[in-house]
């Protein structure tokens, strides 16, 4: 019944991220041809700077009603009104600070910038309670029509600004469009509204997961797009625009998978936190299907970077290719990382997940320092050594739910290898192979495919296993509550 639960919320996970990030891949490829690498440069500051002040609006309590299964009306009216209160602070915190920020970057223009995106704070605010509500019952059905159309209606007016010349306004457009009718269309279709209270004591109880999870969350928001103020400050906007582009390809498959799975894992793994072995078999076949998927696709992207960046996003964007061939190393990994981070706060040990993350993020700048001393690959690189250290680290308290570092290695290092070897033979025929770009894509995609799956079953691989008894799993069970 588990199994059943958990397959049938991926699957509407799914179609509503899919269905909002392939519009958005879309979009993005519009704009990439109609916009220039610098103004991907100077929205990337300003996306730095709301991401973090996003964090501090949440305060880390909307996890908190996600994990805590005892939460009521109260609780849920506190959260809403201290996030209104703490949006509209950081919101005016970050227009007071926009002029000194553009100083620093020697870009006027970021003043304005950075105050419109501080709009997106409050947006962010008003709607964050009925997302929280929504995934934490596994109800993803709004969340589906209500993504698409604000990702379509913004996605509209973007390509529109751009084709008609409004530069780096037209990706502020979208920003602050996408988050405002996504939070009205949530209002419209939840019939959830906050009582006029606010509860001190609902605070202190939720404050002990959330005070934690906000500390890790911001440390992570900090370092994923710190490489902007090194890369903008000294390279210049239009690198930093190309290292963007090539960030934002290679999460983009990786992003989706980690927030299908995740939306579903974390309020699973807290409604089961009492149950240990469900949590270690959980995580193993999470393990097993995310990696089936993610390592063909990264290592395809990186053995097909340049064909992609060429015929897709236009030829200006070629010098982005080596970066995302890095980034896409590093992207491999992901998956793992966020699994065993979602473990242990649904378990309530964000105490945990606080003090891993602040000594990984502390490497991390260690790291990028080192590596901004050799230009972008230098900082791409530090990605790579990052990921395959912080594997480590994340794993260090499997240990609570019996799945430790050598057993989790186990369940993806076969898939990992049969990965390589496809990626090696897709890698050979793509520079062999002389075909216009979408063609090479296409056909080699197909035959990197069929090559991975065929190698697979050929050694018949634990993940693909699970995949398909899962599948039939849930097919059988929906077909008994059919009613005749």
């Amino acid at each position: 019944m588990l199994k059943t639960r958990a397959f049938n919320a991926t699957v509407w996970s799914a179609i509503d991220v899919f269905s909002r990030q392939g519009l958005q891949f879309v979009i993005s490829i519009t704009l990439a041809r109609l916009l220039a690498p610098a103004d991907y440069g100077l929205f990337g500051i300003v996306l730095l700077l709301v991401g973090v002040a996003a964090v501090f609006a949440d305060g880390g309590f909307s996890a908190a009603l996600i994990q805590r299964q005892d939460v009521d009306r109260v609780d849920e009216s506190t959260v809403f009104w201290f996030n209104c209160a703490a949006g509209a602070l950081v919101a005016l915190l970050l227009c007071a600070a926009a002029p000194a920020i553009a100083v620093f970057y020697e870009q006027p223009q970021l003043t304005l910038l950075i105050q419109l995106m501080a709009l997106n704070v409050l947006f962010g605010a008003f709607g964050s309670i009925h997302v929280s509500l929504l995934t934490k019952y596994l109800n993803f059905r709004v969340q589906i029509l209500v993504g698409f159309f604000a990702v379509l209606i913004s996605g509209l007016i973007a390509a529109w600004m751009a084709r008609h010349g409004y530069g780096v306004w037209a990706l502020v457009a979208q920003a602050i469009t996408m988050n405002a009718v996504n939070t009205i269309l949530l209002w419209m279709a939840s019939r959830w509204r906050p009582l006029l209270t606010f509860s001190a004591a609902s605070i202190r109880k939720l404050f002990a997961f959330g005070s934690y999870y906000f500390a890790s969350t911001l440390i992570d928001s900090l370092y994923t797009r710190l490489y902007t103020i090194p890369v903008g400050k000294i390279h210049g906007m239009s690198v930093l625009g190309y290292y963007i582009n090539a960030d934002s390809i290679q999460q983009m498959p990786s992003g989706v998978l980690i927030r299908v799975f995740s939306r579903v894992a974390f309020p699973m793994f807290a409604a089961t936190a009492h149950d240990v072995s469900k949590i270690k078999r959980g995580m193993q076949m999470a393990i097993r299907a995310m990696m089936l998927i993610n390592v063909p696709v990264m290592l395809g992207i990186a053995v097909l970077a340049e064909p992609i960046m060429s015929a897709i996003f236009g030829r200006q964007w070629l010098p982005s290719v080596p970066i995302l061939r890095v980034l896409c190393l590093a992207g491999v990994l992901a998956p793992i990382h966020a699994l065993n981070l979602n473990c242990l706060m649904a378990m309530g040990h964000s105490r945990l997940v606080f003090r891993n993350e602040l000594i990984k993020k502390v490497l991390g700048l260690i790291l990028l320092g080192i590596g901004s001393f050799f230009g972008v690959m230098g900082v791409a690189w530090s990605i790579v050594v990052l990921s395959i250290f912080g594997l480590a680290l994340n794993v260090r308290y499997a240990h609570l739910f019996g799945y430790g570092l050598e057993a989790q290695v186990r369940e993806f290092l076969p898939t990992l290898a049969v990965g390589a070897v496809m990626a090696g033979l897709v890698g050979w025929l793509a520079m062999m192979w002389q075909a216009p770009d979408l063609l090479k894509i296409t056909g080699l995609t197909v035959l990197g495919a069929v090559v991975f799956l065929s190698l697979a079953v050929l050694v018949r691989l634990d993940a693909l296993r699970d995949v398909i008894v899962l599948f039939r799993n849930s097919r059988d069970a929906q077909e008994k509550d059919r009613p005749l």
